[in-house]
């Protein structure tokens, strides 16, 4: 079968369309651990669509796995619907649009691919991902967007071999001077390292786990720090069963830079719950576009300062809501993991989601609590 075909002369969107659906594959296949750089192309579609690059600016990924990210934003500026590119704007965009850092070996050469078969960069010029670890310095560059995924797990380690020849672990703390504040847990460094890199009116939308909203000591310092120096807009509680690794509760946060100022920057952070009595699997009943199209009309792209919200006392039911700042920073250690949705399954033990659901929600928290737990004793043993 594929020796029948005439590979030279399909088109790049076809072979990378052939290539992306391998990854996804492959993804899928547990086992294989795949799925830890792969975010649900749904999701990927949506944060961009929120964004809406321009052309001739720059977007950046600094974990950018198999380049899931990059590919989306090409699509939406190459798409006619939304852009009639000339030969510079198409020339900036496969050479000088995209970065991306990407740590793990295997990872980076799966990009390269990906990056290659859709059009982006050139192998034998300008490659537009590097490998390494994004968090270690600053890379110098500024962008006009950041889209990307961080890694799921709260720790940074570094293996190394001790003096009786064991191999060791232990915490890393990125001490770097552009950091807000010194942490082993990822996702907060990814924060702070993103808005390093963005340009003083740069935008980023990224996925973040549970803990990084409602987390105290560097936490709740970074969100001050967002709340103040940026623009923090917008809340996605993201549903589970969307994320090969099971357990994860996460969130898109979506925040423009600004030009530093006395004046606190965020004024107001609007939340679309599409969590509470949401459910999906990865198999029989995967998101969609179509799941997400919601949140896209009330995040208003066009111009996110006309909003409205579908909450209100006599709509409870609403899943968009706004909080002004003065709301959240009251809350203690400044929480934006927020919900006021009744969950009905609690309420209603005649609506309850079907046993496969049930169960698969009932392994996913088992599965995350089981994993605070070897983290709990991975430190009580290094403290011994």
């Amino acid at each position: 079968m594929i020796d029948k075909e005439n590979w030279v002369s399909m088109s790049s969107d076809v072979k990378g369309e052939i290539y992306e659906g391998l990854l996804q594959k492959n993804a899928e296949d547990v086992k294989s651990g795949a799925g830890q750089y792969f975010t649900p192309r749904p999701l990927i579609k949506a944060m961009v669509a929120c964004l809406r690059p321009e052309p001739k600016k720059t977007i950046a990924d600094p974990c950018c796995g198999s380049g899931g990210f990059f590919l989306a934003a090409q699509a939406f500026l190459a798409d006619p619907k939304n852009y009639a590119l000339d030969r510079t704007e198409k020339e900036f965009l496969k050479n000088e649009t995209f970065y991306g850092t990407e740590l793990v070996v295997a990872t980076f050469k799966l990009c390269l691919m990906n990056l290659y078969l859709h059009n982006i960069g050139d192998l034998y010029g300008k490659v537009p991902v590097i490998r390494g670890d994004a968090l270690l310095s600053d890379p110098g560059y500024r962008v006009d967007y950041v889209l990307t995924n961080p890694p799921f797990g709260k720790k940074s380690s570094i293996t190394f071999t001790n003096e009786e020849e064991e191999q060791e672990e232990e915490d890393l703390v990125y001490n770097r001077q552009d950091f807000w504040t010194t942490s082993s847990n990822k996702q907060l460094n990814f924060i702070q390292h993103i808005n390093t890199i963005l340009k003083p009116t740069g935008k980023a939308a990224v996925v973040v786990p549970d803990n990084v909203l409602f987390e105290g000591g560097a936490g709740e310092i970074i969100r001050k720090k967002l709340l103040d120096t940026t623009d923090l807009h917008t809340i996605l509680r993201l549903p589970t069963g969307i994320f090969y690794k099971p357990g994860v509760k996460a969130n898109v946060i979506f925040f423009d830079k600004r030009p530093a100022s006395p004046e606190r920057q965020t004024k107001e952070v609007w939340i679309y719950d599409f969590r509470t009595n949401v459910h999906f699997t990865l198999r029989q009943h995967p998101m969609t576009d179509a799941d997400l199209q919601d949140f896209i009309q009330c995040y208003h792209p066009e111009n996110r300062h006309e909003r409205t919200e579908t909450w209100s006392q006599e709509n409870p039911e609403g899943r968009w809501r706004r909080f002004t700042v003065d709301e959240i920073l009251e809350r203690d250690k400044t929480s934006l993991d927020i919900f006021w949705l009744k969950d009905k399954s609690l309420a209603d033990l005649d609506n309850l989601p079907a046993p496969d659901e049930l169960a698969a929600d009932i392994i996913e928290n088992l599965q995350s609590a089981l994993e605070s737990f070897q983290e709990l004793m991975g430190q009580l043993k290094k403290n011994d």
